[in-house]
């Protein structure tokens, strides 16, 4: 199977390099680069990516602006027909701005900008980008963002646990987020949206591949469609 991915750019994007170079390596076929302006997506593609960065120098509120930009309705039109999406960093925020994701990434407690490795515990090991996990696992990925405090009301949160949609806990408090979460499933399970870098974490060199599973799961999912 030929994997059909592709990784959207946003004007100041700064990790769609590392998230295309990540999904190279770990499926053997380069993605397609997807401008921000661009209307329209390649047909049939496999996984869409929406990277970290500071879409949009982060003005109004961070992915606010890029959730509005000509690509997006491509991309929630292919979330919508089941097509995998991911989004990390700038990417989750994204995702939330354009109505994919429940909640909202606020300024982090403190105040501070977060640029460490942190343990994450997988709260699901049953979606399409988590099954290559077990549940309860702890894994280590870097994380380097100033808004990733992930709120939502508590019927909200409730509704997320209840639903198995919490993908990722932090291990300890990191940035304030609710209920510790680091990142979320839409009801289909086809888009996730979180805030550490997994495709900083796929090979020794880099520290780590605590993070190639993630990109593996989804792989031998849509193979197995």
């Amino acid at each position: 199977m030929t994997f059909r991915s592709a990784v959207i750019t946003f004007p100041g994007s700064n990790c769609d390099r590392d998230m295309a170079d990540a999904l190279e390596k770990v499926s053997g076929t380069a993605p397609h680069r997807i401008w921000h302006g661009d209307a329209d997506l390649p047909a049939d593609l496999d996984f869409i990516a929406l990277p970290g960065g500071f879409s949009y120098g982060d003005y109004l509120r961070s992915g606010a602006m890029a959730a509005r930009s000509p690509v997006m309705q491509a991309v929630i039109a292919a979330a919508n027909r089941g097509v995998p999406v991911l989004g990390v960093c700038n990417g989750f925020q994204v995702l939330t701005e354009a109505g994919l994701l429940p909640g909202a990434l606020l300024r982090n407690a403190g105040m501070n900008f977060v640029c460490r490795e942190v343990v994450l515990t997988v709260s699901n090991s049953q979606s399409l980008f988590t099954a290559g996990y077990s549940a309860g696992q702890e894994i280590l990925i870097p994380v380097a963002h100033h808004d990733g405090n992930y709120f939502a009301d508590d019927a909200t949160l409730d509704r997320l646990e209840g639903e198995g949609r919490v993908a990722f806990r932090y291990a300890e408090d990191v940035n304030g987020s609710a209920r510790r979460i680091a990142g979320v499933l839409n009801a289909a399970g086809n888009v996730l949206g979180m805030m550490p870098h997994p495709e900083r974490m796929i090979e020794p060199e880099q520290g780590g591949t605590d993070g190639r599973a993630m990109f593996e799961s989804a792989i031998e999912a849509l193979a197995s469609v």
